[in-house]
């Protein structure tokens, strides 16, 4: 039976804008049925105390030791409060609270170096909870907290005099001077950071070509050459301090394995015997400041003057000759070990 008239009008134009329709869906990749399905409810958000212990699990060691004990004090404070609960003006009070509350070390600048590193904790739990399902990132909080603004490093290149008399000190005090030497030894010649040195490994010598392999920031791996003279002190303190071959070369004499907390009680002990190291809050990463300095002094020395190809218009037009430049600094050489 075929429908005409009026009714026959009214029923054509609908079924071709269902035809429509279904072909926009079909090059969409939809069907009708992906338009009647609701999506999935998002599982309820975790605590802070039960979700940082997931998050600290996935995170490289040098993130863990670099936001550990942000996330205890993030545990201490909000530790049973869901992660999606706090808002933006509760990070900042939160941050305003540790940064009051720091405590003081040799080298602070007023808690701004905590109150970063809070945020940027945050930042990265919220991170994962986003990648996770747990919470939209467009709602991340964090990331509406601003860090506050880094002040220009008072960090600089250690004279040679200078130097020396930190080698002298180092080596005429404390309970471990052989350690402590080597240690300033190694991160003057490789300008290696701290992580770097404790990260070496005694398989990680190359005595034949004098090459240390150092695993440091940002998992960089580089060949540095060293001295035959410091290739022969580690592998000596390798050796008598009985480290294995794959587990860390840097011992305290009974074997056992030296940590930061090292540095830290070397660089306490040079201030006291020499107090502008602690006027000056000097560190180990001033000595590798000295060294990458020293090179680029080298670098500048070695770089010869480029070679005039035509006169310049001034010197042209008036037949005058152009003036000498001054001759480029000297290379510094570094300071002599103590013996």
């Amino acid at each position: 039976m075929t429908i005409t008239g009026p009714d026959a009008r009214s029923a054509a134009p609908g079924q071709a804008v269902v035809d429509a329709a279904m072909l926009v869906l079909e090059r969409m990749g939809l069907t009708p049925a992906d338009l009647l399905a609701t999506p999935a409810a998002r599982p309820p958000a975790p605590t802070f105390g039960g979700y940082i212990p997931v998050v600290s699990a996935l995170v490289s060691g040098g993130c863990r030791r670099a936001y550990g004990s942000y996330w205890n004090r993030v545990t201490g404070q909000w530790g049973s409060r869901r992660i999606d609960e706090p808002t933006p003006s509760e990070i900042r009070q939160l941050v305003q609270h540790v940064r009051a509350n720091v405590v003081p070390r040799r080298n602070s600048r007023g808690g701004r170096s905590a109150a970063e590193h809070l945020i940027a904790a945050l930042r990265c739990l919220y991170k994962h909870a986003g990648e996770d399902g747990l919470i939209d990132p467009a709602d991340n909080p964090a990331r509406k907290v601003d860090k506050p603004r880094r002040l220009p490093s008072t960090r600089r290149a250690v004279a040679g005099k200078r130097l020396a008399e930190i080698n002298h000190a180092a080596a005429a005090t404390g309970d471990d001077p052989e350690l402590d030497t080597l240690l300033l030894r190694l991160h003057t010649e490789t300008a290696c950071r701290r992580g770097g040195a404790l990260a070496l490994r005694p398989q990680d010598l190359d005595p034949e070509q004098c090459l240390i392999l150092l695993r440091e920031k940002g998992e960089t791996v580089r060949w540095q050459p060293v001295s035959p003279t410091l290739m022969a002190a580690l592998l000596g303190h390798a050796g008598e301090r009985r480290a294995p071959p794959d587990g860390q070369l840097l011992r305290y004499r009974n074997g056992r394995r030296i940590t930061y907390r090292r540095y830290d009680h070397l660089w306490d002990r040079l201030g006291r015997y020499l107090p502008w190291v602690r006027a000056q809050q000097i560190s180990m990463h001033w000595i590798r400041h000295t060294t990458l300095t020293w090179v680029e002094i080298g670098r500048t020395s070695a770089t010869p003057s480029p070679k005039p190809t035509r006169a310049t218009p001034t010197t042209a037009a008036t037949g005058a000759r152009p003036r000498p430049t001054s001759a480029p600094p000297p290379t510094r050489s570094p300071p002599p070990w103590p013996r």
